[in-house]
């Protein structure tokens, strides 16, 4: 007799960490099974632990494996972690795409602005439609979040209905879009729940997220009683916030300016979308000097502390269009996301020692979380009542803390799992049954990159320790040419002694080639893997540390 298909479920990305987010559905025997990717997003790289590195990717090797499998890619959303990977990865899938009309509006801009992305068609779904996808039926439920369009997701097949959140909270409230479906995720819960796979990222944060209107309603206040020049900072893709900051330039007769290419990319889609309408007038950074101080409002990229963003520059007084002055006013309207701390404390401290006043999140209701606290974790539960829930999205804290939660919620099952494990979900048990490849893939340039490439790993060491280059020219009977050349790159000039490295690396080089027997001498790689050896051991002792050494021997 056949066996029944199993539904399965492992995440590529997003589990154990925040970012990155790529979760894969199968339906099918061990053999055979057609899959469902949802979302494909990206993290952003960190300058002291990778350096040069932009974005970090999940490894889709697995999927490329499976391509011929993949019924489609669906998108919950249009934020970054969620879709900023489809331009360098759907090459490698070719799959369809189905999302509803913003994310895709946003996507087609994005694709628009790069210099040769591939042609990437998208299936536009209504919000509250539904599609089948291959053996799977799709349907986008409408939840509040910080970007237009936000939806769960109900996945129907022969073995049960699952929900993946995506991102959402609870805002009855939201100034633009839909609240969160709480009837139809009712309904869903009295047509049966087989498992819920949900965001966790404020599972530690006990009450309830405050509404996108109060927040409207504070920076109304605060731009009102500005006496100079506004500027403010949200995500970009916050399209409540840039309506929220629009009315309140109304509402204070200020012309609001916007800054920044992402920016000016989100304001044009949200538009032609609906989102913002003839009373919401944006005029470009070029104005911005014509108006009085007391008469602009000028609406920025770069609240997460990016070098190249619009903040940044005005921060550092080189940007071109665009200055603050003693008296003037700079509003935060978000959070810093963890890591961002030291970039965004730089340009904080840049505008106070311009006389700039700015508020954040700590002194003024600015900004508020687009992901459910616990009160509105304990509501979807209710609301679903799931057989079996999954936490994704968060860090190992937040995974365990949705985890305990739900169980004492009553969810008769609760699974923690990490990124690459392979979850049957039904029929019977649920449980983690094998792994699926996953890891990272590091956008360095244009070039896309494994995490244990050489280029990475490499850069780090050289970050840390500099690198050392030697070039030696030696003739086929095994003497030196010339005196060997040095070069120290990123090390200091003297030892603790006051003595010069160059000088003491050349003796070294010097004496190792002068102390090897003439037949090691002739042979190229001995004796550059001589000299990389006593450089590095004498570059320690100098100093402490071991920089990378390259030498080059050339044969004349």
């Amino acid at each position: 007799m056949a066996r029944p298909d199993e539904l399965t479920f492992a995440p590529l990305g997003g589990v154990g960490e925040i970012g990155m987010n790529l979760s894969i559905y199968g339906l099918g025997n061990r053999q055979q099974r057609s899959f469902l990717a949802v979302d494909l997003g990206v993290s952003f790289g960190d300058e002291e632990h990778l350096p040069g590195i932009d974005l970090i990717m999940p490894d889709v090797r697995f999927l490329e494996k499976e391509r011929n499998n993949l019924m489609g890619l669906v998108l919950t959303h249009a934020h970054e972690d969620h879709f900023g990977a489809i331009i360098d990865l759907w090459p490698k899938l070719g799959c369809k795409i189905y999302a509803t009309q913003f994310s895709a509006a946003l996507f087609e801009a994005k694709c628009a602005a790069e210099r040769n992305p591939p042609k990437i068609p998208i299936t536009v779904i209504p919000s509250g439609g539904r599609v089948d996808i291959g053996p799977f039926n799709v349907e986008f439920i409408p939840v509040s979040h910080s970007i237009p369009e936000s939806h769960a997701l109900a996945i129907k097949t022969d073995v049960g209905t699952v929900l993946h959140t995506g991102d959402w909270k609870i805002d009855p409230t939201p100034i633009i879009g839909q609240p969160t479906d709480e009837r139809r995720l009712r309904e869903l819960g009295d047509e049966g729940v087989l498992a819920l796979v949900g965001d966790s990222t404020n599972a530690v944060r006990d009450g309830r997220s405050p509404s996108e209107t109060e927040v409207a309603a504070t920076i109304k206040k605060l731009v009102k009683a500005a006496k100079g020049r506004v500027a403010v900072t949200t995500f970009a893709s916050n399209v409540a916030r840039v309506r929220a900051v629009a009315d309140a330039a109304n509402a204070a007769d200020r012309e609001v300016v916007v800054v920044g290419r992402a920016m000016e990319r989100v304001v044009q889609v949200a538009r032609e979308c609906g989102y913002l309408d003839a009373s919401h007038k944006f005029r470009s950074a070029d104005y911005y000097g014509h108006f009085p101080a007391d008469k602009v409002l000028a609406l920025c990229t770069g609240s997460q502390g990016e070098p190249r963003a619009a903040l940044a520059r005005i921060a550092n007084d080189d940007h071109p269009q665009v200055t603050l002055n003693k008296g003037d006013t700079v509003i935060f309207s978000s959070r810093t996301i963890p890591g961002n701390e030291k970039a965004v404390g730089g340009i904080i401290n840049g505008l106070v020692t311009q006389g700039v006043e700015v508020i954040t999140d700590r002194e003024h209701l600015v900004h508020v979380s687009g992901h459910p606290r616990r009160d509105e974790l304990r509501d979807m539960i209710s609301w679903v009542r799931p057989q079996l829930l999954i936490p994704v999205h968060g860090e190992a804290l937040h995974l365990a803390e949705h985890a305990k939660l739900a169980r004492a919620a009553g969810v008769p099952k609760v699974l923690t799992c990490r990124n690459g494990d392979l979850v049957k979900l039904g029929p019977g048990d649920p449980g983690i049954i094998g792994e699926v490849p996953s890891g990272r893939l590091y956008k360095d340039g244009t070039i896309l990159e494994d995490s244990k490439s050489r280029a990475v790993v490499e850069r780090r060491r050289m970050g840390f320790a500099g690198c050392a280059f030697v070039a030696i020219a030696m003739t086929q009977q095994g003497e030196m040419v010339d005196e060997p050349e040095v070069d120290l790159v990123g090390m200091p000039e003297n030892n603790a002694a006051g003595e010069l490295l160059d000088d003491i690396v050349f003796d070294v080089v010097v004496s190792t080639i002068e102390g090897l027997p003439r037949a090691r001498r002739r042979d190229p790689d001995a004796l550059g893997e001589s000299v990389r050896r006593a450089v590095r051991a004498a570059l320690n002792e100098q100093w402490g540390k071991k920089p990378i050494c390259v030498v080059h021997v050339l044969t004349v």
